[in-house]
């Protein structure tokens, strides 16, 4: 294999860049990877694609550092499609990196992709926050996934004046040296990712979701709120919150959700908590009847407000209602007078 430097540049010698053609069995996936392989048209699409083309783009690897072999690092998805396109051997770099690097790596590529569900997200934030933090300082190994540090812009400085005396006893202005402040993981995170720390958080609360729960997330049926606010039950709360949400078909609210996290907290959260809580009628669930104003505004006063409007409805149809009731009454009277 020969090495280059043509493609990653900014990681240098340190990460003894290789590139070479590696067995496809050879290939094992990072460990506890948070992204899914979903075999779908674009998968199809891509393995025909290296089927015409080859493999344009080489898969980024490291030493496997639980086995033989290699692993995984950027490219999960190249090799599925080069296993559906038959290929039995695949273009890769191997780099050298330790478990933080590569797990930094690992997610900064994969979060380029278009369509990532929440619990990737979570996890992947978890991952990265977590090898950041044991990382320290080290963490411009990977900007060639993601572009310069926010942190590290070379355009941006600052400096602090002062004023004072020099060697000849002249008063002058002078710029003094700002010490680097430094930045803590969970700032740095929201810098890179573009997205705030509460939101982050907010993410990183889905990994404490059940399986099935954080399934329903992915798959829409549970908004990213409620989810937020469901992952702090306990897991046996939320095993059965899930058999109550599978027998009766139904999913809680917000406010339904904050209010099972408050009884879970107060040690209150039993299934027949969570049965009386979801069977509360939500008020997106009542059935609503819209008119438009302006096929209405005909039969109204100028003058009248939007409340004299409604109140004059209202009372229009209680007595029409009466009047259908009391012609109900009639007739029934004369059929019973007929049958005499």
């Amino acid at each position: 294999m020969k090495e280059t430097k043509e493609m990653y540049p900014s990681w240098g010698d340190d990460h003894g860049v290789r590139l070479g053609n590696v067995k496809i069995s050879d290939l094992h996936d990072f460990k506890e990877h948070p992204f899914h392989v979903v075999e779908d048209t674009a998968l199809f699409e891509l393995a025909k694609s290296i089927e015409d083309k080859g493999v344009l783009v080489p898969l980024i690897v490291r030493a496997n550092p639980y086995g033989e072999g290699y692993e995984i690092i950027a490219g999960h998805r190249r090799k599925a499609a080069c296993k559906w396109a038959g290929l039995s051997e695949v273009s890769v770099m191997i780099v050298e990196m330790d478990d933080n690097e590569a797990v930094i790596a690992m997610v900064d590529s994969n979060l380029q992709r278009e369509h990532i569900k929440p619990s990737e997200k979570a996890f992947a934030y978890k991952m990265k926050l977590e090898a950041m933090k044991q990382q320290g300082k080290r963490t411009d190994l990977t900007s060639c996934q993601v572009g310069k540090k926010l942190i590290e812009n070379p355009t941006l400085s600052l400096a602090k004046v002062g004023c004072g005396y020099d060697e000849n006893g002249r008063w002058q202005i002078r710029n003094e040296e700002v010490p680097e402040t430094p930045i803590d993981s969970n700032k740095q995170l929201a810098m890179q990712l573009g997205e705030s720390q509460r939101q982050i958080a907010r993410y990183i609360r889905l990994t404490n979701l059940i399986p099935k729960i954080l399934n329903m997330v992915d798959e829409e049926k549970i908004a990213f709120t409620v989810a937020v606010e469901l992952s702090y039950l306990k897991e046996e709360e939320q095993y059965e919150l899930h058999a109550i949400m599978d027998l009766e078909q139904c999913t809680p609210s917000l406010s339904q959700a904050c209010r099972l996290k408050v009884m879970s907290q107060h040690g209150t959260l039993d299934m027949d908590a969570i049965c009386m809580v979801l069977e509360e009628e939500k008020p997106n669930q009542r059935e609503q009847i819209k008119l438009r104003a302006d096929s209405l505004v005909k039969y109204f006063p100028k003058d009248y407000t939007p409340k004299q409007k409604t109140d004059l409805i209202e009372q229009l149809l209680k007595e029409w209602y009466e009047k259908q009731e009391y012609s109900k009454q009639e007739s029934l009277g004369s059929s019973r007078g007929r049958a005499r």
